[in-house]
């Protein structure tokens, strides 16, 4: 039981200075801003989408049916 009890502290000792090393050089900023970012980027840039400046405007006269 003691030998359990040592080796759980051991796993959350070594979890909370993992944690702590991303947190204190910003591992998980820098993975965002490095990696994700331009990859969504790039993605959302290849995207379809509909030329809004093709869509007519115009003003609706009759904006709420009760006037």
């Amino acid at each position: 039981m003691k030998k359990f009890i040592f080796t759980i502290i051991k796993i959350a000792a070594i979890l909370y200075g993992i944690l702590f090393l991303i947190f204190f050089f910003d591992l998980d900023g820098k993975l965002l801003y490095y990696f994700w970012e331009p990859n969504a980027v790039a993605h959302f840039d290849k995207m379809k989408r509909k030329d809004n400046t093709k869509t007519p405007y115009t003003q609706k006269k009759n904006v709420s049916e009760n006037f």
